[in-house]
């Protein structure tokens, strides 16, 4: 887990280049669908928040939030819906993002 210091000298969780790789794979194939249309990126003092959006004037759909001060109990990783429940939450970024890949596979012509 990374955090990195701004120029306040206030600490901000972020997520490093693996885990918005991660991210973005899931993000470019939702986009490439048209279901999700835009995203953020905060660094918080507490955590990291990637904020999905079907239209940009919207709340988020979802919220993929890595919380590094809950790695040892729930994981520091978790997806949160528009409504604030838990999709999925865990040590693994990896697998906490295949939340996505009953929606990824229904757009790709699977059943």
């Amino acid at each position: 887990m990374q955090s990195v210091t701004t120029g306040r000298g206030a600490d901000q969780v972020m997520f490093d280049r693996a885990e918005l790789e991660s991210i973005l794979r899931v993000y470019g194939f939702m986009v490439a669908s048209g279901e999700w249309r835009d995203y953020a990126i905060d660094g918080l003092r507490d955590r990291a928040e990637f904020s999905v959006f079907r239209h940009s004037s919207e709340m988020p759909i979802y919220r993929v939030v890595k919380t590094p001060a809950d790695a040892r109990r729930q994981g520091a990783y978790k997806v949160v819906a528009a409504t604030g429940a838990i999709l999925k939450r865990g040590q693994d970024l990896k697998q906490v993002l295949k939340v996505f890949d009953r929606q990824l596979l229904r757009l790709a012509g699977g059943h």
